[in-house]
């Protein structure tokens, strides 16, 4: 061990003296590597540590919550349940979403304080043992029964902070801050607030279940039921007794306090995963620039090591010291990711809060979270990065002939490979696609790619050996040619090596390429198909991110209404609606629309619709709901059937019994969602609000005066003026709906599209700079170690041009060979990206697309840049020192 320091103090560190950028490098790119997966595993973790605080402060500490499957609870069963001997206590709750305002003492809204904001209504007399971070806390100057008076609110510091409003308890003359609540087309609701809560999260205000119930027009509903069950209680026994008493609703589902955090964790774990695998490509190309790095350095420092092997230095210690060399180089570099990963992690945290582009963390502004097991596992990846990529160079140094080496005549010819290995890698890689995701990550798919990446790299020498037997007759009359060929033969296992980084590195860049062009150009097929008509209209409130669920709905009888305007041909109205089938599960979305008798002209189905038999009822599944509930075409599906079964005897709708008549694609809802006409709805539910009208504009119709016309209809039903809109425009903070066409929601949605995949062109040019860099230095290395054969060539009458001739052809040929290798096997992983890893993490498909233009040019850049770096190389190493260095020997 002493041997092995001395050597690093006094041998490795002298290098490293004379070759700081390069060693720089490679350091670079592992800490790059490391940095961004570590930023990704903080940043999440973070995130999701925030929103499970946020759940157990607004969930309080119940044994179990009791949630319809969809719409509200009837209040009856809050007495059924606080009457049973079992339950210790029972907390009503009643949960709406509305946009928020502040209003100054005269009574004028502030349109820059508008915010979405959750609503929850409850018995303050339950939620100190129920839910303490809920107890409403009244300012001094407040009345004292202000916890149970009408329109009175108390909010969380997120909201005080939103709105403007000051924490600090007003001077008892000054009148209480006034907020409006802006619910739907509703009129909005001025309420007064009188105290804070301490729940952190979201911006949330808590008031008496009572008055909201009053507020908002929704005597004899409920949001869910908090219940604390007696001592002793066993939980499984108690629930099956409920379900078996007569006239229990079949729609009700009974979940624990963390299923809502699990579920989230769930949802968002494919996304976190596929994140921190993108970043590790970083990592993954830098095990390549470190192997670059350090076979340049070997090459270069080759007769040191043969004086060091006849010094009586063993192959096995001349193999760990340069072990050693790239352990010191992946640990320096993994020291700065981690460092720098934190960095990244606390300004992303800072400015763009919890969420990378997923949408599951979207709003949240956690604090950050550092582990430093976490920190401990990404740093040793830095390392085990950086030996893989010294372990070739490495054994190059171990298995290196001293004499031949100090003579300069560099390394022994390589020996016949069959591509076993390789074959066997592939192999291995194509068997795992086909094996099923574990937890819902496609863990076999990952360790595929891998295998595939590594078994094709491994190919490499076996490859070139049959492509040179076939060029061999070819090359038999032309001198230079056969000269660049005889070299390559011999040696093709250390031009796999050279041309290794650039195979590795462009299949990489190959395949995302591939990937993202499949995703976008089915998502633009996708938005055709579900974009039918010229014009969509939707509540201002879900316009932006300001506000959505209940809050955003428009009216029952809004969209006949706008049906009987002039200039309108059709109108089309749209409900989407949250659906929770199983507490497990993330919440499902119903969306009910006009489907017609063909279905297939306005659904994008996978595969055919299948006709519903008689007696039955025909909806249509997303592929994500296939994945997660187990359903194909032509089952039948109890659990909807239960979920819109009547709550409550007085209730006389009729349970249909749901058919899947077929599959359809969907790229925005990740957690499913099931389409049924709209007919089906009304008849089931009753419940007329919309969530977006599609409009037929009729030819030559004026669109202002249309629009202009459904405003002041908006207006009207708002309790406004129509006076008050009339200069109105979309996105006007005053405009109660908002107006886009096709062409708009297509255009952002590929803009959104195009800037969340935008680190995936960046990881691309890093990917394919470290594969030149590698190629660079791989050849810098073969040549400089080929000084006296050049000059030997020199001696017998080759030019020096024609040297470098035989270098650059060499350089183009191997490229060339590499962009071809690079390409088939990046095609390979694109399939296995598009087919395999994209279904099981987000469980949804896309139609395979080959960008050909796009993907020619990209290997013509890189056989461009191989030749002229070869040709770089071999001009340094072609000169005047090549020929002198021929007297060595003599």
């Amino acid at each position: 061990m002493q041997a092995m320091l001395a050597l690093l103090r006094t041998f490795s560190w002298q290098d490293l003296r004379h070759h700081p950028w390069r060693s720089a490098a490679a350091v670079a790119a592992v800490m790059l590597g490391v940095a961004l997966a570590f930023a990704v595993h903080v940043i999440n973790a973070s995130a999701l540590d925030e929103f499970s605080q946020a759940v157990r402060a607004v969930n309080g500490q119940p044994d179990l919550e009791l949630r319809a499957m969809q719409g509200s609870l009837p209040e009856a069963l809050y007495e059924r349940l606080a009457t049973d001997p079992q339950v210790a206590r029972a907390s009503p709750l009643l949960e709406l979403s509305a946009v928020a305002q502040a209003a100054t003492t005269a009574g004028a809204k502030d349109q820059s304080l508008r915010t979405p904001i959750r609503v929850l209504g409850a018995d303050a007399l339950l939620l100190p043992t129920m839910a303490p971070a809920l107890v409403p806390r009244p300012w001094d100057s407040a009345d004292r029964f202000a916890l149970f008076a009408p329109a009175t609110v108390f909010l969380n510091t997120a909201a005080l902070q939103v709105l403007g409003l000051s924490a600090a308890a007003p001077a008892p003359s000054s009148p209480l801050p006034r907020l409006t609540l802006q619910v739907g087309l509703q009129q909005a609701l001025t309420v007064q607030v009188a105290g804070t809560v301490t729940a952190g999260g979201a911006p949330l205000a808590v008031m008496d279940i009572g008055a909201a119930q009053d507020l908002f027009g929704r005597a004899g509903a409920l949001t869910r039921i908090d219940l604390q069950l007696q001592p002793g209680t066993d939980r499984t026994a108690w629930e099956t007794t409920l379900r078996a008493q007569p006239g229990w609703p079949a729609n009700l589902v009974l979940a624990q306090p963390g299923d809502a955090t699990q579920r989230i964790s769930n949802l968002s774990r494919a996304y976190r995963v596929n994140l921190t695998v993108l970043a590790l490509v970083a990592l993954f190309t830098g095990a390549f620039l470190v192997f670059s790095v350090l076979a340049l350095s070997v090459a270069q420092r080759g007769p040191q090591f043969a004086l060091l092997a006849v010094l009586g230095a063993t192959p096995r210690q001349r193999l760990a010291l340069v072990l050693a060399e790239s352990a010191a180089l992946g640990l320096l570099g993994s020291v700065l990711g981690i460092a720098l990963g934190t960095a990244l992690a606390a300004t992303a945290l800072q400015l763009l809060g919890g969420d990378l582009g997923g949408g599951y963390f979207a709003g949240v502004r956690p604090a950050l979270q550092w582990s430093a097991p976490a920190a401990l596992v990404y740093g040793a990846l830095g390392v085990a990065a950086a030996l893989a990529g010294g372990w070739w160079p490495a054994r190059a140094a171990q298995t290196l002939p001293p004499a031949q080496t100090l003579k300069g005549l560099g390394a022994a010819a390589s020996q016949a490979d069959k591509g076993t290995v390789g074959i066997v890698l592939i192999a291995t890689g194509a068997l795992l696609t086909s094996a099923p995701p574990v937890f819902g990550i496609p863990l076999a798919a990952y360790v595929a790619i891998a295998l595939l990446l590594v078994g094709g790299i491994a190919l490499l020498p076996w490859g070139m050996a049959r492509l040179l037997a076939w060029l061999q007759p070819l090359a038999a009359r032309h001198a230079l040619p056969r000269l660049a060929l005889e070299r390559a033969r011999r040696m093709r296992g250390s031009a796999a090596i050279a041309v290794g980084g650039v195979v590795a590195s462009l299949s990489l860049a190959v395949a995302l390429t591939v990937m993202v062009s499949s995703f976008r150009g089915s998502v633009t097929q996708w938005l055709d198909a579900v974009l039918p008509s010229p014009l969509y209209v939707r509540s201002a409130l879900s316009a932006g991110g300001t506000g959505g669920g209940e809050a955003a709905l428009l009216p029952a009888g809004f969209a006949e209404a706008v049906g009987q305007l002039p200039g309108l041909d059709r109108v089309q109205p749209l409900r989407a609606s949250p659906l929770q089938l199983s507490p497990t599960l993330p919440a499902l979305t119903v969306l009910s629309r006009p489907l017609g008798d063909e279905p297939a002209q306005t659904l994008p189905l996978v595969g055919e619709a299948l006709p519903v038999p008689p007696g039955r009822t025909g909806v249509y599944i997303s592929e994500a709901v296939v994945d997660l509930y187990g359903l194909r075409p032509g089952m039948e599906w109890p659990a909807l059937s239960k979920a819109f079964s009547p709550q409550a005897l007085e209730n006389h709708a009729s349970t249909a019994i749901f058919y899947i008549a077929g599959i359809w694609r969907d790229y925005a809802r990740q957690t499913g969602a099931v389409v049924m006409d709209r007919a089906v709805w009304l008849r089931l539910t009753g419940d007329a609000r919309t969530s977006d009208l599609a409009l037929w504009p009729s030819e030559g119709a004026d669109l202002s005066a249309l629009q202009q016309s459904i405003r002041a209809l908006a207006a009207t039903q708002a309790g406004r003026q129509p006076s008050t809109v009339a200069g109105a425009t979309t996105g006007d903070s005053e405009a109660l709906v908002e107006f886009s066409s096709a062409a708009t929601i297509r255009e952002r949605s590929l803009r959104i599209f195009d800037r969340s995949f935008a680190v995936t062109y960046w990881l691309q040019a890093v990917a394919i700079g470290i594969g030149l860099f590698g190629v660079a230095a791989s050849f810098s290395a073969q040549v400089l170690a080929r000084r006296k054969e050049f000059g030997l060539l020199a001696h017998l009458g080759l030019t020096r041009r024609q040297i470098l001739t035989v270098v650059a052809g060499e350089g183009a040929a191997w490229t060339a060979v590499g962009a071809a290798a690079g390409v088939l096997l990046g095609l390979a992983v694109s399939v296995v990206l598009v087919h395999v890893v994209n279904p099981q993490s987000f469980h949804w498909t896309m139609d395979l697309a080959v960008p050909g233009w796009r993907l020619l040019a990209l290997c013509a850049a890189v056989v461009v840049s191989g030749t002229v770096t070869a040709w770089l190389a071999g001009r340094a190493a072609a000169g005047r020192d090549a020929v002198m260095a021929v007297k060595e020997d003599w």
